[in-house]
């Protein structure tokens, strides 16, 4: 208010004191001025002030600057405020207000000439502003730059990587020869991604014959090798000096976090290093028949150890169980033998764990026994474990002990042999018998499905190992594992088996709830004895895959495959692969048609496409007395089925339902079908 009194006081057309003449007034109130004060005082002086810009900037740096706007301009503000006042007489309030709003005023050049170097100073604020621009630009530079780089970066993985790996979807099916077939003995096989490319690599044991009879296998060479999954490009070979006869990957040391895979041979496991092929360590035994089975910590070195069982050809002699250190392949303290009265063949050996969360084994010649984990290793070390887990006993198991002296527990015995022993677990039963952690637990934990009398099978509970429910066959000559898989949407896995009578083979899907028969088709025999192969869905039910020959629709069929069997066998036998969706059951989509005599299969899933293949191995004639060669093939199964034909079974079948679907409704099905790990 003390400025604008002394302002207010001064007459028109008298001149102030010289430039910079102190107002003791204004100076003494310049801490206390209002907003209304502002409206005078902070008008630009001639044009000279610094702050000359558009908008409210400009009145806020006057308002907090005035002793610098005195020095800058050289020159009192008493004076510059009479020459605006006598420039502009005419200046309303609306233009004082427009001028307040950031309008810019130029002063005449006879001001310039009367202010001398002002000019100057409109010079530095040039400057001053180019460096402020320069300024601006460079951090929006150091801004910009990184986030174009990191787009790119994320164009790269998002469109790049995915188009690499979708190469896969469009590769064609592949088969490759490696070695002589040696039979129709089944080689080792196994899958297991040890390339790193999310496909399922095939590892298998391989035969070859040689001209040079110095090696010390005489004139044969055996060999393991690895073959890509997505191409079948040989990835490694490693030699041994005696034919190997398991394969399983998946063993976990923590010291190398590599893929683990074990070669097992009559006499040696070798563990080697999934990626190259190289030894890992060794152990040497005698007359191994088993594959190893993963067992937990015994040791207290956080690598899972190992059970093996061997049998001696001399059947006076017993079978035997040997730990093995998972880490460094040393035999952990001596074998276990048992004197068991039973004759067939190996049962096992199977680690099965109770509800009480006691482990115990399950093995047998003919029958099948059990016996605690904490009393083998015992045995063997003559200590208790180190783990306390490992020191339990389930007291209802133990309760089935004939006598208390007893070492070992009778699971099942009786007049009839007993051909397999198996949890029931989906995709227990497809070659992926290997050694990582989660499916062993689930297998270890589940009931188990015993076949005996090649004609009957049971489903024993896992929580007292008592029958839930028997099935019983017409006597048959030859019979097919069991593969677990969801038929009828309730949950629970039902069981899919073949077996063999008379030159007729007939495939059948019984409850796992109550053992009752699902479904049930006849075809000519193929010859094989190979396994089903149930693969999940996205449905939820599962597709079975399995080799027969030409279904049986007529009576007329039944005579031509059972009639005859010397012609029979002069011809060359058809094999046709199907697949099975219970969506369907009285539809068959053919896949594939071969007249080779298929020994070893197994399943690949491949999560980023949401597809399945489907590997076989097979022994294929060749012409002269060469030796017949081996293959392996790999069928993808949406392809397959794209290119599939549809087979009907007919009336004779007990498929559950006599709908029979159209072409675009199975067209339109199978199009949106994928596949996916158990």
């Amino acid at each position: 208010m003390a400025a604008a009194l002394s302002r207010a006081l001064k007459l028109p057309g008298k001149k102030g004191s010289e430039l910079g003449e102190y107002d003791p007034l204004t100076q003494a109130d310049s801490e206390d001025e209002s907003e209304e004060d502002d409206l005078v005082l902070n008008y630009p002086r001639n044009g000279l002030g610094r702050d000359t810009f558009h908008g409210s900037g400009g009145s806020t740096k006057l308002r907090g600057g005035r002793s610098g706007r005195l020095v800058a301009a050289g020159d009192s503000a008493q004076e510059d405020d009479d020459d605006w006042r006598e420039r502009l007489p005419s200046k309303s309030q609306q233009g004082r207000d427009e001028v307040k709003g950031g309008q810019y005023w130029s002063p005449s050049r006879e001001d310039r000439e009367q202010l001398g170097g002002s000019g100057l100073r409109i010079h530095g604020t040039d400057e001053e502003q180019k460096r402020l621009r320069r300024k601006n630009a460079a951090r929006a530079s150091f801004f910009l730059v990184p986030l174009v780089c990191a787009m790119l970066l994320v164009l790269l993985c998002a469109f790049l990587i995915p188009c690499q790996k979708g190469a896969l979807t469009k590769r064609p099916q592949w088969e490759r020869a490696v070695g002589d077939a040696g039979g129709v003995t089944p080689p080792a096989l196994a899958l297991w991604d040890v390339d790193g490319d999310l496909v399922d690599d095939v590892l298998l044991s391989v035969t070859e014959w040689t001209n040079d009879t110095r090696s010390a296998q005489g004139n044969k060479i055996y060999s393991a090798v690895v073959l890509s999954g997505a191409s079948g490009q040989l990835l490694w070979r490693k030699v041994m000096w005696e034919s190997v006869m398991y394969i399983q990957c998946g063993l976990q040391l923590n010291t190398k976090p590599l893929p683990v895979c074990l070669l097992i041979g009559k006499s040696i496991i070798m563990a080697v290093n999934g990626t190259t092929g190289k030894n890992l360590w060794s152990a040497l035994l005698r007359n191994i028949e088993s594959q190893a089975v993963l067992l937990p910590d015994l040791q207290g070195d956080s690598v899972p150890d190992l059970l093996i069982a061997t049998l001696p050809a001399d059947e006076s002699l017993d079978l035997s169980l040997t730990l093995i250190s998972g880490l460094t392949g040393a035999t952990l303290g001596q074998s276990v033998s048992f004197n068991l009265t039973g004759q067939g063949k190996l049962i096992g050996p199977l680690l099965h764990e109770t509800q009480q969360g006691a482990p115990y084994i399950l093995f047998g010649l003919g029958n099948v026994v059990a016996i605690s984990l904490r009393d083998l290793y015992f045995r063997a070390q003559s200590r208790l474990p180190v783990t306390p887990a490992l020191r339990r006993k389930d007291s209802g198991w133990e309760g089935l002990k004939k006598t208390n002296s007893s070492s070992f527990i009778h699971i099942f015995r009786g007049s009839e042999r007993v051909e397999f022993l198996l949890p029931l677990m989906a995709g227990s039963s497809t070659y992926h018998d290997n050694l990582d952690t989660v499916s062993n637990r689930n297998s270890s934990k589940s009931d188990l499905v015993l076949v005996y009398g090649f004609s009957k099978i049971s489903v024993l509970r896992q929580r007292d190992v008592r029958k839930q429910w028997t099935f019983n066959s017409a006597p048959i000559h030859r019979f097919r594992q069991p593969t677990p898989g969801h038929f009828n949407g309730d949950g629970i896995l039902d069981l899919f088996f073949q077996h063999s009578a008379n030159g007729i083979m007939k495939a059948q899907v019984i409850d796992g709830v109550n053992g009752r028969p699902l479904w049930e088709a006849q075809f000519v025999c193929p010859r094989l004895v190979l396994e089903t192969a149930a693969v999940s869905t996205s449905t939820g039910q599962s597709a079975f895959v399995f080799w027969a020959s030409e279904p049986i629709t007529a009576q007329k069929n039944i005579t031509k495959a059972t009639v005859g069997p010397g012609v029979a066998a002069a011809e060359p036998v058809i094999r046709k692969l199907f697949l099975l969706h219970p969506a369907f059951p009285t539809v068959l989509m053919q896949l594939a048609t071969t007249t080779d005599t298929a020994v070893a299969a197994a399943v690949s899933y491949e999560e980023r496409q949401k597809d399945a293949s489907y590997i076989t191995v097979s022994s294929r004639p060749t012409p002269g007395s060469e030796p017949a060669a081996r293959i392996v093939k790999s069928i993808r199964l949406r392809a397959a089925i794209a290119k599939g034909q549809t087979v009907t079974l007919g009336e004779g079948n007990k498929t559950g339902t006599a709908l029979k679907p159209g072409k675009f409704e199975l067209d339109k099905f199978y199009s949106h079908l994928f596949f996916k790990h158990q």
